[in-house]
């Protein structure tokens, strides 16, 4: 009903299809068969042989670990292939050659860029160890002035900042207070 028609040579003219008219009235046969796939359907009996039996397990809480262990396996198979570079386990953003190609061309050689995250962590310690130096060395001067109110607080901010960025097992002279404690 839905075949497709093919041209046919004249050695063969089409068997069951109804010649068409052309251009100018004469008839044109045209096939309506396809192409074979080139092997006999195979009998139900063979068939069914080759299909694997289901093992469903019994119960939900057996077939969600099952799941959950195909799931790992499958995650672990993917991301070996991804650290050896398979295109099949690659992100659709890596695929292709043109891809593979930028990513030799920047792992050929060490960049200035690569150390920047390194950098960038110096960066944040150094901006957290000022930021509560300054708080330290604040509150530390305003409780030597209230406590000692004639004494000179020349030099107390910077001492103070310095004491606190010490490892304190390594502190000298050796802290009097544990932490938490009064003072």
């Amino acid at each position: 009903m839905f075949r497709r028609r093919q041209p046919a040579t004249a050695d063969a003219p089409a068997e069951d299809a109804a010649p068409a008219p052309d251009d100018d009235g004469a008839p044109v046969n045209r096939s309506a068969t396809t192409a074979g796939k080139g092997r006999p359907t195979p009998k139900r009996s063979e068939a069914e042989r080759r299909r694997r039996p289901v093992s469903a397990p019994g119960d939900r809480k057996e077939a969600n670990r099952q799941y959950r262990e195909r799931q790992r396996q499958d995650r672990a198979r993917r991301q070996q292939g991804m650290q050896r570079g398979e295109q099949w386990a690659l992100p659709a953003r890596d695929r292709g050659p043109v891809k593979a190609l930028v990513r030799d061309y920047v792992d050929s050689r060490r960049r200035l860029s690569e150390f920047y995250m390194y950098g960038l962590l110096v960066l944040v310690a150094v901006l957290i160890m000022l930021v509560e130096g300054i708080f330290i060395g604040r509150h530390a001067r305003a409780l030597a002035e209230k406590r000692f109110p004639g004494e000179s607080t020349q030099g107390v901010r910077l001492y103070a900042a310095m004491r606190a960025l010490q490892i304190r097992q390594l502190r000298m002279p050796k802290p009097r207070i544990k932490p938490g404690g009064s003072f």
